[in-house]
């Protein structure tokens, strides 16, 4: 890895666990959630794409000489916790997490592939296109909330509690991998606070693309 800077293995080790969790977790709300066989199979499509990207990671981890298991591991915690602790009641919560929860993590990482290597840069790029999510999502939720205008409220809640949590997860996430921080960091030319605070305002497009009212 001497063509690469400090942190990249981790870099392309939380992003390659995060495409794979993306890629169970869309399949699982396809199947559970779902209300029509249209909407599992957008979902599905979905979930195939983010498989694909983790693929494309695995291999570039593999290229720089590291397991790829073990570049995942110091992150299965910290994203399974996230997962775990905003699991989806229904399909509209499933939509809102696929849309702002990931929204909010891919800024996370575009931040830290400023100053990686072309070819990594490259890839991030590359796996972090949207691939219709965005879409998919606010067509959905915006038709729910326009045929039921109490939808928005409690979408608007747990839109907050997902960025929350998220924001949370990824403060443990640098503070145990100092690498990752200090990419984050250089990236920023700022500490990390203010890192995080511009990714809670992109949050707020996201929202107001939902119908929904950005919270404080």
């Amino acid at each position: 890895m001497s063509d690469s800077p400090l942190g990249v293995a981790d870099l392309l080790g939380v992003l390659a666990y995060a495409e794979l969790t993306a890629f169970l977790r869309l399949a699982e709300d396809a199947a559970r959630h779902a209300p029509t066989l249209t909407d599992r199979a957008a979902l599905s499509d979905l979930a195939a794409t983010e498989y694909a990207h983790f693929r494309l990671l695995r291999d570039r981890i593999a290229s720089l000489g590291v397991d790829p298991e073990e570049a995942m591991a110091p992150f299965v915690r910290p994203l399974d916790d996230w997962h775990a602790q905003t699991a989806p009641s229904d399909w509209l919560e499933a939509l809102v997490k696929a849309y702002v929860g990931t929204g909010i993590a891919l800024d996370f990482y575009r931040e830290a592939a400023a100053h990686v290597d072309d070819k990594t840069r490259e890839l991030v790029e590359e796996v972090l296109v949207d691939e219709g999510r965005s879409q998919f999502a606010v067509d959905r939720v915006g038709a729910a909330i326009r045929q039921d205008r109490r939808q928005a409220g409690r979408l608007a809640l747990w839109a907050r509690r997902l960025v929350g949590e998220a924001l949370s997860q990824g403060q443990h996430v640098v503070a145990a991998r100092p690498e990752l921080a200090a990419l984050l960091v250089e990236a920023a030319g700022e500490d990390i606070t203010r890192m995080f605070g511009r990714l809670t305002e992109a949050h707020g497009g996201r929202m107001a693309a939902l119908g929904l009212t950005p919270g404080p």
